[in-house]
C-alpha cells in the first residue's frame, strides 16, 4: 500500500511544493494584467476575494510564500491603479478569517485600525469606490460598443 501525503499529492516534491518548502514556477504569480483582470472581475462582480481564492484562480494552493508572492503582484496593480486616477484594487483581496486585507495592505495607510469593526468601515469605504468605478466603466463601455455599432 502506498501512503500518500494527505491532500497534496503524491510524491514528496508535490508536498514539498504545496507546503511552500521548496520554489514553484510563480511567474504567473506576477502576472500584473492576469491578475488585475481577476480583481477588476471581482470588483464588477461587487465582491471581495480571498488569497485562496485568488491564488486557486491562478492555478496554486495557498502557501504563505505563494501569498507574499502574489502581494507583490497587488503593489504594482495599485501602483499603476494610482498612476492613471482609477481606484486601487488591492483592497478586494482579503483574508477568509475577518475578509479584511492581510496586515501587508495596512502599512503606511491612515487608517484606525487593522481589525474591528473601525477597519471594516474603513475597508468597506474602498470597497464600494472600487465596485462603484468598475460597474460605471463597465456600463460606459457597453454604452460606448452600442454607439459603435450604430
Amino acid at each position: 500500500m502506498t501512503r500518500t501525503a494527505s491532500g497534496f499529492g503524491d510524491t514528496l516534491s508535490q508536498w514539498l511544493e504545496a507546503e511552500g518548502i521548496v520554489a514553484t514556477d510563480a511567474h504567473d504569480l506576477g502576472d500584473v494584467a492576469r491578475v488585475r483582470r481577476l480583481l477588476i472581475e471581482a470588483a464588477r462582480a461587487g465582491r471581495a476575494v480571498s488569497y485562496t481564492e485568488l491564488l486557486n484562480a491562478l492555478g496554486h494552493r495557498f502557501t504563505r510564500p505563494r501569498m507574499r508572492a502574489v502581494c507583490r503582484t497587488l503593489d504594482a496593480i495599485d501602483r499603476d491603479a494610482t498612476a492613471t486616477g482609477e481606484p486601487p484594487l488591492a483592497v478586494l483581496v482579503v483574508r477568509e478569517s475577518d475578509r479584511l486585507p492581510g496586515q501587508g495592505w495596512w502599512v503606511g495607510r491612515d487608517a484606525p485600525a487593522w481589525t474591528g469593526p473601525e477597519a471594516r468601515a474603513y475597508v468597506d469605504v474602498r470597497q464600494r469606490t472600487a465596485f462603484e468605478y468598475w460597474n460605471e466603466r463597465a456600463v460606459r463601455e457597453r454604452s460606448s460598443r452600442s454607439s459603435d455599432r450604430r
